[in-house]
């Protein structure tokens, strides 16, 4: 959904007024003309223009007279029947974007607007990236492997990039939600303008509030001047808000506003806000089942999913684990005087485990095994500490029988555990079992010719 800009226009000749609405609404901008300060003053009460065209005499006082107030808001250009060069110091210094003297030249009036806009968008988007920086790590950004399962999840992405549609991205913790919500704004149209992410497991609902939406001087103890939220930051660009499932009923309402109609308030303001954003969200939690009993709603549920990815966990891409390890590896931050790797059998181990954790679990455990191989080139089976509140590890798998089995049933029976384990894929059960893929296929046959997974 793309919302035209919208441009103020405070001149007090009506043919002129006239004139400069026409022109810009044929140039898309959402435009308005007044005809003097007062009425300047109550539109803007209601309203927030992206710019401002502002005549320097008006009526009921001189343009300067508003110019501070408009400073806080949006740019504006000057115009002015009496042009010098003293008075386009004084408007300058004052902090008008531009200056034009009358009688407007259109063209001129056009280029204006368009590089003020321009600039306006570019000081934005540093003052954006600049406060990011500061509240955020580096992080791998990068969405590794080649399963066929993560190549679904890559064919979605590249089917609903090019649309300016809301989508639902779920999946366990530590899947990398995030990275697939990045890898959709990096192949949209809105790749140039800022990606915006919002954890909202984090926040009260008043700060979560004041965070997102922005907040007006006033709005509460201490909010001492006008702070704009992030929605604001993502103009024109990707807002994501990770775990949605945790925001509040007041928080679910407005993102309902913001989706339906583009429009949000800040905190504490009256004024009807508009964002162009698309919005991605993200949760690990089952939101349909949650909007049939009434935790989430269920108009906001069916806004957000009219195109749902789900992400795989870890154990159903275990062919990509490998390729994890050795982005891991080359991208840890710390402990870089030996260059390591994993041997053999470490990597079966990793690819037996069931990853409850998922990726998030696999850089924690790759990093500790870092550490703990000390000087050694090679990381060892020994050197991995998987979670000890976890019992899945293949390690612990069981075989019961009432009877004294035969080496061929326990074969059998383990081969059979492994297929249903690992759907089938014979190159992963061939490392676990430290065999060629071929040797596999003729256990394979041997034993699951009449009713096993080939």
């Amino acid at each position: 959904m793309t919302i035209a800009q919208n441009v103020l226009i405070i001149e007090d000749d009506i043919f002129l007024n006239k004139t400069l609405v026409d022109v810009l609404s044929k140039m898309n901008y959402q435009t308005q003309g007044v005809t003097s300060l007062a009425q300047a003053r109550e539109y803007l009460s209601k309203h927030e223009p992206t710019l401002v065209i502002l005549d320097g005499r008006l009526p009921d006082g001189k343009g300067m007279d508003i110019l501070p107030q408009l400073n806080e808001i949006c740019p504006t250009i000057l115009l002015t029947a009496y042009g010098t060069v003293k008075n386009a110091v004084e408007a300058i210094k004052a902090g008008a974007a531009d200056y034009l003297v009358k009688p407007i030249d259109l063209d001129e009036l056009e280029m204006a607007v368009q590089r003020v806009l321009e600039n306006a968008t570019i000081r934005q988007d540093y003052q954006f990236c600049k406060s990011q920086m500061n509240r955020t790590h580096q992080r791998n950004k990068v969405i590794i492997g080649h399963s066929t399962a993560l190549q679904k999840v890559h064919n979605l992405i590249q089917a609903v990039a090019p649309t300016d549609m809301s989508v639902l991205i779920q999946g366990e913790s530590g899947t990398g939600k995030e990275l697939v919500a990045r890898e959709l704004h990096q192949s949209s149209e809105r790749s140039q303008r800022n990606f915006v992410a919002l954890d909202c497991c984090t926040l009260q609902e008043k700060l979560f509030e004041s965070e997102l939406f922005g907040h007006e001087r006033g709005a509460f103890t201490g909010a001492q001047a006008q702070k704009k939220g992030l929605i604001e930051g993502a103009d024109g660009g990707t807002l994501f808000l990770d775990e949605i499932g945790e925001i509040e009923a007041p928080i679910q309402a407005k993102l309902l506003r913001v989706l339906e109609t583009g429009h949000f308030r800040r905190l504490g303001g009256n004024k009807d806000l508009t964002a162009d954003v698309r919005i991605l969200a993200a949760t690990n939690r089952d939101l349909e089942e949650m909007s049939r009993t009434g935790e989430f709603r269920l108009d906001l549920y069916y806004r957000l999913s009219t195109f749902v990815i789900s992400v795989p966990p870890l154990r159903e891409r275990r062919d990509d684990i490998a390729s994890l390890v050795g982005n891991f590896l080359q991208n840890h931050s710390f402990s870089r005087r030996i260059n390591k790797s994993f041997n053999d059998a470490a990597i079966k181990s990793l690819i037996a485990y069931d990853w409850p954790g998922n990726i998030r679990e696999l850089k924690n455990v790759v990093e500790r095994s870092i550490i703990l191989s000390g000087n050694q080139k090679q990381i060892h089976p020994e050197h991995l500490t998987f979670s000890s509140s976890r019992t899945n590890n293949a390690r612990s798998v069981q075989l019961n029988y009432d009877h004294e089995p035969t080496l061929e049933e326990i074969e059998k029976n383990y081969l059979q555990t492994l297929l249903e384990k690992y759907s089938g894929h014979r190159a992963t059960i061939s490392k676990i079992l430290g065999i060629s893929e071929r040797h596999t296929y003729r256990l394979l046959k041997k034993y699951t010719s009449t009713n096993g997974k080939k």
